[in-house]
């Protein structure tokens, strides 16, 4: 591969995932497909990540407020992805609250409407990053929480990538399905990618062993609710890869804050 497909993989990534303007150019003669572009996950996350992290970085070098700082950045950080994961995490966890068989749980995953199990998991895992952020924002000071922001935004979407790439789509006619599923080379360098980024610069804000414990906590949370997901439906959603991501991200921050 040339550095021009690197970036369009990236491009088409950082289209997929968020909300950022992405040259129309990248998506022309395009047939939709992610199985190589999903690769660069990782580093989509990282441009995802970069405007609360900068956010984080103008905010504290003025002395804002830890609480009100971390609450704009992960504001910042909601707007740029278009709550996407999020969504994911709140149908996820309707779906599985209700339990009722596999149909019943993927018809629960297509209504929009959001029930009472979406609403506390949200509440919680908001609670929990803002809450984990602010702990490393005033122990750790706004340019390594920004890095953090980083390593955790490359990590969590690799393990989007391996969730995927483990499991059969659960419908055909869903999101996921649609875009394909992840190459071998794909998976294994959004992996390689994901985890030695995240340990790189994770280990610059707070030491090499709290990132790798972080690392090691996001990998087995990822790899439980992946044997969830296969036990309950047989197959991922687009719902269950959005949820795979907040589920590393918040593991991985609030390990991060108990270890600093």
């Amino acid at each position: 591969m040339q550095i021009s497909d690197y970036l369009t993989d990236i491009a088409r990534s950082t289209g997929f995932l968020s909300r950022l303007p992405v040259p129309a150019r990248y998506f022309s003669d395009h047939d939709g497909s992610l199985s190589r572009a999903s690769a660069m996950f990782p580093m989509a996350g990282l441009l995802i990540a970069l405007c609360p992290a900068l956010v984080v970085l103008v905010l504290s070098a003025f002395g804002a407020n830890s609480a009100l700082t971390i609450l704009l950045a992960l504001l910042v950080q909601i707007g740029v992805t278009g709550a996407l994961h999020e969504d994911g995490l709140a149908d996820s966890a309707d779906a599985f609250g209700a339990r009722g068989g596999r149909n019943h749980m993927l018809e629960i995953m297509k209504d929009s409407h959001i029930g009472t199990y979406g609403v506390l998991v949200l509440v919680i895992g908001f609670a929990l990053r803002a809450t984990a952020l602010t702990i490393i924002l005033s122990v750790t000071g706004g340019w390594y929480t920004g890095l953090l922001l980083l390593a955790v935004a490359a990590a969590s979407r690799a393990s989007m990538v391996w969730h995927w790439s483990e499991l059969p789509p659960a419908r055909q006619d869903g999101v996921a399905a649609s875009v394909g599923a992840p190459d071998d080379s794909a998976r294994n360098l959004a992996l390689s990618s994901g985890g030695i980024l995240f340990l790189l610069i994770a280990a610059i804000a707070t030491g090499l062993m709290p990132a790798v414990l972080a690392l090691a906590v996001m990998v087995v949370l990822a790899h439980q609710w992946t044997s969830t997901v296969r036990k309950l439906l047989g197959g991922h959603t687009g719902d269950t890869l959005g949820a795979t991501q907040q589920i590393a991200e918040t593991a991985g921050l609030a390990t991060l804050a108990l270890l600093v």
